[in-house]
């Protein structure tokens, strides 16, 4: 067998794999989709109450909630309305508000962009925190050395890791907006208003992450291509960021798309603090309206980013490591 054919057999073999990889990888994705559907279809209508009469109040007439009721198509069998639901979901459709009259997809349109801007910008301070502070914490504590500060450094990262995100947000606008007045309340007024709503979210991941990355990064110091690498003397910002650090970011970008994905569903809380005019806000006033259709729609919204911030973790976790796509295959 010549060169020529088994680099081309070896081509076609990965190009097989990394086929049956997005396969797989498509296929869970359209089989969680259906179920986050199905759910959010199912959750609406086990909640007890009426909703047209919550949205219309307790003083509508009984023919003004049946003729609503037959207009939402309400009175309708459950598997009817589940499959009209699944044809509006194709064609974009979210459903209409039953409290504004305005179509839910609007206003996800509108104030979308707000939660995902503080959530990526929350998750991109605790990366920027996270990695730094872990390699220096491994660096420092490789071989036994400065044990008392690897011990407090642990404590209190678990200690403050564990802290919910809605009483990291209380604490920090007690100390900075009531106590100092450094900086405002609530709102979305400039760049300093995204401060305390990002660190509220942040903190808890970027001190998570740091513990990771000291733990991998510890793991790794100790291999023998390391030691190889130190007594051949590489300069130590070689050794540590090109040799080292690559090589224990991927358990890392594995947790960091897990948080990525809770920051997400996690700015709920958070926006109704600092009055943020994201998703948040509108989830709960429309839990508190029994506005069904834009419940539905917003708890959609945010299943499908969680969906996709797992589906980038899995294609960047095969671009860095194949060897766990010709695993899988």
């Amino acid at each position: 067998m010549t060169a020529a054919s088994v680099d081309r057999s070896f081509t076609d073999w990965a190009g097989s794999v990394w086929v049956r990889f997005a396969l797989r990888r498509a296929g869970q994705l359209v089989l969680s989709l259906w179920v986050l559907v199905t759910a959010a279809f199912t959750m609406i209508h086990v909640i007890p109450g009426d909703p047209v009469r919550a949205a219309l109040g307790p003083t509508a007439p009984l023919a003004l909630i049946q003729q609503r009721r037959a207009a939402l198509g309400l009175d309708d069998p459950w598997w009817q309305q589940y499959f009209h639901y699944l044809g509006h979901l194709f064609t974009g459709d979210l459903g209409v508000s039953m409290t504004s009259g305005l179509p839910v997809a609007g206003v996800i349109g509108d104030r979308l962009g707000a939660t995902v801007e503080m959530a990526v910008l929350a998750f991109a301070v605790a990366v920027a925190v996270s990695v730094p502070l872990g390699t220096l914490m491994a660096v420092l504590a490789r071989d036994g050395r400065r044990r008392g500060g690897d011990w407090f450094f642990t404590s209190a990262s678990i200690v403050v890791a564990t802290i919910p995100d809605f009483l990291m947000a209380v604490g920090l606008v007690f100390v900075f907006s009531v106590s100092l007045h450094w900086l405002p309340v609530a709102g979305r007024s400039g760049p300093v208003s995204y401060v305390l709503p990002v660190l509220s979210l942040a903190i808890g991941p970027a001190l998570m992450l740091a513990r990771i990355v000291r733990v991998e990064m510890l793991a790794v110091l100790q291999t023998d291509y390391i030691r190889t690498a130190r007594a051949k003397r590489v300069r130590s910002t070689a050794l540590y960021l090109k040799h080292a650090l690559p090589n224990a970011l991927t358990a890392t970008i594995t947790m960091g798309g897990l948080l990525l994905g809770a920051l997400v569903a996690g700015t709920v809380l958070v926006e109704n603090i600092f009055a943020w005019p994201g998703l948040g806000g509108t989830i709960v006033g429309s839990i508190v309206a029994k506005d069904y259709p834009t419940v539905q729609a917003v708890v959609l919204v945010y299943g499908v980013g969680v969906l996709l911030v797992n589906l980038a973790v899995d294609v960047a976790l095969a671009l860095i490591d194949p060897r766990s796509t010709i695993r899988e295959a």
